[in-house]
């Protein structure tokens, strides 16, 4: 009697609720993979977060802290670009991450770009530029500012490119000719329109003079004016620009003029807690107008503010930044009301 045939195959798969239990029990790498991603994405949005938040607590570390807080503006460009990459990869912690630093961003940074609601005319307008050493044409820099119709005017670097005399001699006969009153410190001049007392050279930070300090005989009252272009920071080299922040800070805080004004490249922004003890005594001209943040540096596409217009005894009514002319540095031209 033929026998019935039994298959030697056998499934060896287990029943699907046996599968169900072990998948419960034991997640695949895979799932533990995207509950992780982005966390890497999050962690870096964070840090920044902090450092915007945190940014007049960084110290300088030798040139690295006052980069990062000299051009914190743009850290919006690395939060576009973790958001991307959080979206790109569907990281919802990255994605999170950003948002949260996004409105740290917002929060220090947006009412800056709200333009204020200052009112008056301005009864005095001043002007200040670095016009590079550089500058292959100083002339036009110094014409250009003439023509800003300013009526105190702040130069740095008032040298030609080939540092020789007659390159400084035209570029500075040409605000001679406008200005009655001038006074020349090594690199730094200043122009002005009312009469004004001997200038007083100042290191600041420095082993030579590079700034001045005089007094401008204006209608409405003396008016101490500061010329000046502090030290460059380099990286591994910020000790003489914060030497000369301090020393400068000191020097106005002991001026008892009522009203004083501090123009010209201090080699660093507002956003640097370096600049904080000048700050904490001297408004801002461009953080007291708002409606952006005014860069003027470098010309052609300006990034960040080494060149500034600060004041006590006075109040910012408009600030300009005007185009370069051959300069790396834009000119900044403020209008003030003197009270």
């Amino acid at each position: 009697m033929p026998q019935p045939r039994i298959s030697a195959a056998r499934s060896t798969a287990p029943p699907p609720i046996a599968a169900h239990y072990r998948a419960a029990d034991q997640p695949p790498r895979r799932r533990r993979r995207r509950s992780l991603r982005g966390l890497g994405i999050a962690a870096a949005a964070l840090l920044i977060a902090v450092g915007i938040g945190f940014s007049s607590s960084i110290p300088s570390w030798d040139g690295l802290g006052a980069a990062w807080t000299s051009f914190l503006p743009w850290t919006l460009v690395l939060l576009i670009v973790l958001g991307a990459a959080a979206v790109i990869r569907r990281a919802w912690w990255g994605i999170s991450a950003v948002l949260v630093a996004t409105m740290v961003w917002s929060g220090v940074f947006v009412p800056q770009l709200i333009p204020a609601s200052v009112a008056g005319t301005a009864d005095l307008t001043v002007a200040t530029q670095n016009i590079g050493a550089a500058n292959t044409d100083p002339v036009a820099a110094t014409r250009a500012l003439a023509a800003s119709g300013a009526g105190i005017i702040a130069v740095q670097e008032i040298v030609g490119s080939s540092a020789g005399s007659q390159d400084t001699a035209a570029a500075t006969a040409v605000l001679d000719a406008q200005y009655d009153n001038h006074a020349l410190v090594s690199t730094v001049g200043l122009w002005s329109y009312w009469a004004m007392d001997a200038p007083e050279p100042l290191e600041l930070g420095l082993s030579w003079a590079r700034a001045l300090r005089v007094v401008v005989h204006h209608p409405a009252g003396d008016i101490v004016v500061y010329a000046v272009h502090l030290p460059s920071v380099r990286p591994r080299y910020t000790t003489a620009r914060d030497d000369g922040v301090a020393e400068l800070a000191a020097l106005v805080a002991a001026d008892p003029a009522a009203r004083v004004l501090v123009m010209g490249d201090l080699n660093t922004a507002t956003t640097d807690p370096t600049l904080s003890t000048l700050t904490e005594q001297l408004a801002d001209s461009r953080e007291t107008v708002k409606g952006g943040f005014g860069f003027t540096w470098p010309a052609g596409f300006p990034i960040t503010r080494p060149d500034h217009v600060l004041g006590r005894g006075m109040t910012t009514v408009s600030d300009t930044v005007l185009p370069a002319v051959g300069s790396d540095h834009r000119a900044v031209l403020v209008g003030l009301t003197l009270r």
